[in-house]
């Protein structure tokens, strides 16, 4: 039987972390079997080994090993990808196509990014799972094949099933055996085994001495907490690699090629507190807007009343009105109109909106609606100003503040020439 340090060197394996060496023998153990294997961690921790030890240690090793990335596959192509299809299946589908079942029948299939897969995707593959049987797109003829499936993902699949996702189901037939790889912040012993690994290889591929990193340099790679894991740690390497003449590299130097890291914990809170306070001041222009609209409407409504039945009458018809728009009742005596207001000309009497338009109370009311219709044009304006402001000038961010729609809020930044 194959021992850790012995697949540590035919993949090529850099590091002693217990955490890493356990994932590694369970993949040992669990490779003589056909039962599934979910291999979890960040991106760039190197899941993509442990399916290939699996594959290489069992006795479809001489079968097919195939690697598919299924956060690459379009939607609407990944089930002809995975499963085949049938001669006019689809637009497009001019020959018949086997999957990647079917040509991997007796190997193994690796499914790297596995939550991604679409709902529909994964009923097709739970039932691979549970009895090996699958339909091609476009086909009603059932097929057989036995595949091994490895599959890997570095994201949370428990909560991709609480927000329905991922099925549940899937996930317990899929996780048969876990195996977790350690992100790199949690092996700092083997941070400096790999970035001298790497930055051998990088001095043999660009014929260069190989660095050296000082007792600085060390420990400023050892605190970093490389989001990008190995990837990211190779990355620098190269860039070192290639770029310094000195090839004997201080802390300050390598301090120079890391991202800064910063808490986003501040800014989130304060974005948040940004986007409150503009969320009530917006809420507060929209009340304001509304009353005067509702104002301006009971004046042009008491306006039409004055014009069509006089003083005394609207008085009579409409007191509440009357106090709505001039106060209590104890100014009631300081409001005055106009003793004999002039009747105007009506071309329907029958009708409260159909007085003729020449007429000055006519264009008293027209003059309100216009004064109504600009000082919303204004307010409008000032809002998509300021939106547009906050979220620095992305459209569609500030549609989503603004409750419209993105063609909208083009539509009104073109006619306000903003």
């Amino acid at each position: 039987m194959e021992t850790v340090q012995s697949i540590k060197q035919r993949f090529e394996i850099i590091g002693n972390d217990p955490k890493l060496n356990r994932a590694i023998e369970k993949a040992i153990q669990v490779a003589p079997t056909d039962i599934s294997v979910l291999v979890a961690g960040e991106s760039g921790v190197g899941k993509e080994n442990i399916p290939k030890i699996i594959h290489a240690l069992s006795h479809r090793k001489h079968g097919k090993y195939i690697a598919v990335n299924c956060g690459a596959i379009p939607e609407g192509t990944i089930d002809s990808e995975l499963f085949g299809h049938e001669k006019g299946a689809f637009t497009g589908a001019t020959n018949t196509r086997e999957g990647y079942f079917e040509v991997a029948n007796g190997g193994t299939i690796f499914l790297d990014e596995v939550g991604e897969l679409p709902l529909t995707t994964q009923v097709r593959l739970l039932r691979i799972l549970e009895n090996g049987e699958f339909l091609k797109v476009g086909s009603s003829q059932v097929q057989k094949t036995n595949v091994r499936i490895v599959a890997a993902t570095n994201v949370n699949l428990f909560t991709a099933i609480e927000k329905g996702k991922f099925r549940e189901d899937l996930y317990y037939r899929l996780s048969t055996v876990d195996i977790t790889l350690p992100p790199l912040r949690e092996r700092k012993e083997d941070i400096h085994l790999l970035f001298r690994k790497f930055a051998a290889d990088f001095a043999h591929k660009y014929k260069m001495p190989p660095l050296k990193l000082d007792d600085n340099a060390i420990q400023v790679l050892q605190k970093f907490r490389w989001s990008g894991n190995i990837r990211q740690l190779r990355n620098v390497a190269e860039q070192i690699s290639v770029l310094e003449t000195n090839r004997d590299i201080s802390g300050a130097t390598l301090q120079s090629y890391l991202p800064t890291e910063v808490s986003n914990l501040p800014s989130v809170i304060k974005d948040k507190k940004a986007e409150s306070d503009f969320s009530t001041e917006r809420d507060i222009l929209y009340k304001v807007l509304f009353d005067m609209k509702s104002d301006l409407n009971d004046l042009k409504k008491l306006t039409l009343e004055l014009m069509k039945n006089g003083v005394a009458k609207a008085q009579e018809i409409n007191p509440n009105l009357i106090q709505k728009i001039y106060g209590s009742k104890e100014n009631e005596s300081e409001i005055s109109f106009e003793e004999e207001p002039r009747t105007p000309v009506f071309t329907n009497q029958n009708s409260d909106d159909d007085f003729e338009e020449n007429d000055d109370n006519y264009l008293f009311a027209e003059t309100i609606e216009e004064e109504e219709v600009l000082r919303l044009e204004q307010k409008e304006i000032e809002m998509i100003k300021k939106s547009l402001e906050k979220n620095k000038g992305k459209r569609k961010a500030a549609a989503d503040e603004l409750g419209i729609s993105e063609r909208t809020l083009y539509r009104k930044i073109k006619q306000f020439d903003l």
